[in-house]
């Protein structure tokens, strides 16, 4: 559920041939100048600065907050006055207004999200889209071609405009740009980020006259790059739920419960199913009929004659204890204690919960005897998500109408797919503890304890923090007929490159490409399809073992974006994506030293040039300065 480094690829571009070319927009596609292009951010859960917009005087501590002090993430007041930080943290559970006594706000621009919480040794470990930005300043991209689109990712949807008026600043970012650079902009959205660019969309609908809405579209997105994006949910939305989510801090699992449980944001990526749907708001208003808070929940056959929701296995297990008297999950010692006779009713009953049931409240309603928490979580279900006047975020996705989309996302990670809980008699927050968890990895499901379990496994695995399942759902955007390509991340010679053309493709069916995969090597398995819908262009990128988190920072994925978007604004490109057949070094870091053959390798691409300050072989290893010709190979 965080963040990513997409835009480096059409920025990156703008050094090696800005002034090349001019710039227009010819039948959705665009041609000529990188300067004319601007890159939008929309980063993902956790992912933007949190700053203090109050005084807050913090007692036993030396450490008091001031206005523009950093709150997410300062890890040094944290530590020192963790009840100070939390109540700069912290949101109404039912009105999501500030604490009395402290208040946050989203911080502006590229700092806001490249590190949390910077410094020598923290910087690093909380770095989000630096690495990206080196990118960009590496390949002499403009800065005001960069725009970071901040948010506070502890509201709801419609808090994030109802408080900040968020979607009214994204529009007219949007427009800015297009006046700024002369052209559209490319969207790179991560993790939660995807959801809002999602309600965006939708927002925007009853903003422009529908005649306007596709032309306001094509004329100021010319493509969206989705990274990890939880199409159907997370299901570690519900492990945070009960338990709260540390983010890797120096805090107890009680109180991130109370912190997470306590922003309407922490519903917005629960687990739903793909076969229930809602009515659609933008139809309703033109028909007269919008009304705040009536939507149709209907659910498809699929979804009472299939198991799971759509997923692969019951999402929720829980055991609650049939034993009257006992606070928690009776223990052996307690059961033994009990009357004999009696045994039989001191046995624990288990209730199972799929997607759909934790989307509509139905969990929270069976575990209110054992849940204080529940109150609180129907209630912003209902206001916040199934009420909410624009859309309700938890029904699946439809392609966004945006010319060209790219789906992309890592598989083949361990990743949590299901849960099971009790009791633990203690109170909140500490009211629950996890008996088993159900991981899946490689198509197969097994539980914590190595046991194979049964269920629906997908053809891979997720991304080790959303299952494989919700990452893929974007392949139903894909049509009839598929292209399908296979190569290695690394850089390579296009030997081990694998091709499948008009792979037939069910709808509401998975793709699973029948092609050779060596154990030693990562790939990145390409869907594409440019025929389907005229004048549009979808593509699905699964990248071999690239984590959630960190997919952010692939060199691989940097890579990619950028040529693609080399290929998309070149005027010679004869292809309608970019050619896989070979990747060679792109920058002086992708050169080496080949000590087998004692040269540097590739040597068509990178020369030996020592250069004063080089302390190895292989940082003396750089491209070639006739290298940039290399590049036409990719039209």
């Amino acid at each position: 559920m965080r963040v990513n480094l997409h835009i480096a690829t059409i920025l990156v571009v703008l050094l090696i041939h800005a002034a090349m070319y001019n710039t227009s927009v010819d039948g959705g596609k665009l041609i000529g100048d990188y300067s004319k292009l601007s890159g939008i951010i929309i980063p993902g859960f956790a992912s933007t600065q949190l700053r203090a917009w109050s005084f807050l005087d913090c007692p036993y501590s030396p450490l008091d907050f001031n206005p523009l002090d950093l709150v997410w993430l300062d890890t040094t007041k944290l530590l020192s006055a963790v009840n100070c930080w939390l109540k700069c943290m912290l949101l109404d559970p039912y009105n999501q207004t500030d604490h009395p006594e402290c208040k946050s706000r989203p911080d502006s621009g590229l700092s806001a999200i490249t590190e949390l919480d910077p410094g020598y040794i923290t910087g690093p470990l909380s770095s989000v889209w630096k690495d990206w930005v080196k990118w960009c300043i590496e390949f002499g991209i403009e800065a005001n071609s960069i725009i970071a689109v901040p948010y506070d990712w502890r509201l709801s949807p419609s808090m994030l405009e109802e408080r900040d008026l968020y979607f009214h600043r994204l529009k007219l970012t949007f427009e800015t740009a297009l006046k700024l650079r002369g052209g559209p902009s490319i969207v790179f959205a991560h993790s939660l980020g995807n959801n809002v660019f999602r309600y965006f969309l939708e927002w925007l609908k009853l903003e422009i006259a529908p005649k306007h809405y596709n032309q306001w579209l094509d004329e100021h997105i010319h493509a969206y790059f989705a990274v990890g994006a939880p199409l159907l949910g997370a299901i570690e939305t519900v492990k945070a739920t009960f338990f709260g989510n540390t983010f890797g801090l120096p805090v107890s699992e009680g109180t991130a419960r109370l912190m997470f449980n306590s922003f309407a944001s922490s519903l917005w990526m629960m687990p739903f199913s793909k076969y229930c749907r809602t009515d659609n708001s933008y139809c309703r208003h033109f028909a007269g009929g919008f009304r705040k808070g009536h939507h149709t929940y209907q659910c498809e056959e699929q979804e009472f004659r299939l198991n799971y929701s759509g997923w692969p296995t019951n999402i929720v297990n829980i055991e609650i204890p049939s034993v009257r008297g006992f606070g928690a999950y009776p223990s052996v010692t307690e059961l033994a204690q009990t009357n004999l006779s009696s045994m039989e009713c001191g046995l624990p009953t288990q209730l199972s919960f799929s997607a759909r049931e934790i989307s509509d409240g139905t969990l929270f309603k069976a575990i209110e005897d054992y849940e204080s928490d529940s109150k609180r979580l129907l209630y912003q279900l209902k206001k916040s998500y199934h009420d909410d006047p624009v859309l309700n975020p938890l029904t699946p996705w439809d392609r966004p109408p945006i010319k060209n989309v790219f789906c992309i996302y890592g598989i083949d990670s361990r990743t949590e797919v299901g849960y099971y809980f009790a009791p633990s008699g203690k109170p909140y927050p500490d009211n629950w503890i996890t008996t088993d968890v159900i991981y899946e990895l490689e198509g197969s499901l097994y539980s914590r304890s190595g046991n194979l379990v049964e269920g629906n496994p997908g053809a891979a695995s997720g991304d080790d923090t959303v299952p494989y399942n919700s990452l893929s759902l974007c392949k139903n955007w894909l049509g009839p007929k598929v292209n399908i390509t296979r190569a290695p991340q690394s850089e390579h010679d296009g030997s081990d490159v694998q091709v499948d053309l008009n792979v037939e493709h069910q709808h509401e069916e998975d793709i699973v490409p029948n092609m050779t995969r060596s154990p030693r090597v990562k790939y990145i398995t390409y869907y594409e399809d440019s025929e389907s819908i005229p004048g549009r262009r979808t593509a699905v990128w699964e990248l071999d073992k690239a984590s959630h988190r960190n997919i952010v920072r692939s060199p691989a994925l940097m890579r990619e974006l950028w040529l693609q978007m080399w290929h998309d604004i070149h005027p010679g490109a004869k292809s309608k994506f970019v050619t896989k057949a070979k990747r060679g070094p792109l920058r002086d870091e992708d050169c080496y030293w080949d000590y087998g053959k004692a040269r540097c390798s590739w040597s068509e691409y990178c020369e030996y040039r020592y250069l004063f300050g080089d302390v190895h072989l292989g940082q003396s290893c750089r491209l070639k300065n006739s290298s940039a010709d290399a590049l036409l190979n990719y039209l």
